[in-house]
């Protein structure tokens, strides 16, 4: 062997020669090559003996247990007592049933969330913001240059936000994920939030309670276009978004609202005009749908809010130079979807265009903010009740050398005279009361 070793040009060639020589098979061969040769002395091989005599008993007393059924299952229980005696201690994990609770553990606040033209967020509290006369100066945001604000959102932080952005698409936050912000601190930016598209920018937020049967999102578009969706069908909103509506190149979505059915839509337009008409002249359809021709719109013109009859009893219509007045709904008749509307401002040269409108009542109070970030909270009994064709008052005072404009007007809440409440809480009462 040792010679056959010896001559061999390989270890795989001795494999082979080993083989043959001793009638082995490779495995044989291979243990042999490993073999030192210290392992042949007497005493070795005597260790090898004794181990293969233990062997060959081992084997016939398992061949023995396999062949016997009694014998089998004894060894089975002598097995499950040995696991037992070595691992048979007291429990160390303990298992708990626990869940989230996020209002539970969250202090309920009533935020007011802004949002600029550049996707940044400024959250304050709105018992931290107080109501001053009209025609005051407000107070300011700490903006970028040319940075402004676009929208404001007020309401409870534990609520679900789903932010609609201009491109139709649509994300979810809770009220608390955003954090809270003095409004001489930068802005949160919202990219850092939410997954937004190139070129997206929020344009409308809507916070929701529970997602239940018979409740639809009602859109709008700045070329006049409305949809209904079942509130159902946003049930699911991923982290990176969901269509809500489809689009034309040319156009965005500018405001989502929450209704049941049975509401009367209103639509504004910078020009002046306005269009009345029920929402079941829109049928409902899915997400990815395009919508309807809600209101004919003359070149150049644009839909600019929408508004819904039970939000309050007047229209607040505010111009860019900040100009504005109260309307009483009922001047406004019902007509088909479709139309061109009737006028609801008159424009002028020291007026400018309308930038927003918002249904309220004599008792709530409102925000505007202009391009600068400054923002003015006044009360609406303070604001005149004019007719439809008629520009208002002074509302916000403006520098007349600078370029600056109204951004956009926000409802607020209920004044002194009444208790305050939960912009989300009065429509679900609302809601019931109509059931």
């Amino acid at each position: 062997v040792v010679q056959t070793i010896k001559t061999s040009a390989s270890s795989t060639v001795a494999n082979e020669a080993l083989r043959k020589l001793l009638g082995i098979d490779e495995i044989q061969a291979k243990a042999i090559l490993d073999l030192k040769l210290a392992r042949l002395s007497k005493l070795d091989i005597n260790k090898l003996c004794n181990e293969k005599s233990d062997l060959e008993k081992e084997e016939a007393r398992i061949e023995s247990i396999l062949n016997d059924d009694t014998l089998l299952k004894k060894e089975i229980e002598n097995g499950l007592r040995e696991v037992a005696e070595k691992f048979g201690d007291a429990r160390r994990t303990k298992i708990l049933n626990l869940q989230e609770k996020d209002d539970e553990v969250i202090e309920v606040k009533r935020l007011s969330i802004t949002l600029t033209n550049q996707n940044a967020a400024f959250v304050d509290e709105v018992s931290s913001l107080y109501a001053q006369r009209r025609n005051g100066v407000g107070s300011k945001f700490k903006l970028d240059k040319g940075e402004f604000v676009v929208d404001q959102f007020v309401g409870d932080n534990t609520a679900m936000i789903l932010f609609f952005t201009n491109k139709g698409r649509v994300y979810r936050l809770k009220g608390y994920e955003i954090p809270e912000a003095s409004r001489t601190a930068r802005g949160t930016a919202i990219i850092n939030l939410l997954q937004l598209m190139p070129g997206e920018k929020i344009t409308a937020l809507i916070p929701i309670r529970e997602y239940k049967e018979g409740r639809f999102l009602f859109m709008a578009t700045k070329k006049g276009l409305v949809k209904k969706t079942p509130i159902t069908d946003f049930a699911n909103v991923r982290k990176t978004g969901l269509t809500a509506i489809t689009l034309r190149d040319d156009d965005e979505l500018i405001e989502v609202k929450f209704t049941n059915n049975k509401k009367d839509i209103f639509l504004v337009t910078k020009y002046g005009q306005c269009i009345r008409f029920h929402e079941t002249d829109v049928r409902k359809t899915g997400r990815a749908s395009m919508g309807v021709i809600g209101m004919s719109l003359s070149d150049g013109d644009e839909v600019v809010g929408m508004q819904l009859d039970t939000q309050g009893e007047y229209l607040l219509i505010a111009s860019e130079y900040g100009m504005g007045k109260l309307t009483p709904i009922t001047e406004f008749s019902a007509q088909n979807r479709g139309g061109k509307g009737v006028k609801c401002y008159k424009i002028m040269e020291k007026t400018g265009n309308v930038v927003g409108v918002k249904a309220v009542n004599r008792e709530h109070e409102i925000m505007m903010i202009n391009t600068e970030g400054i923002i003015i909270q006044m009360a609406c009994e303070d604001i005149s009740v004019l007719g439809r064709v008629t520009s208002g008052v002074k509302l916000m005072s403006l520098d007349p050398e600078q370029n600056v404009r109204v951004a956009s007007i926000a409802k607020v809440k209920d004044s002194a005279k009444k208790n305050e409440e939960d912009t989300l809480k009065s429509l679900e009462e609302e809601l019931k009361k109509e059931e």
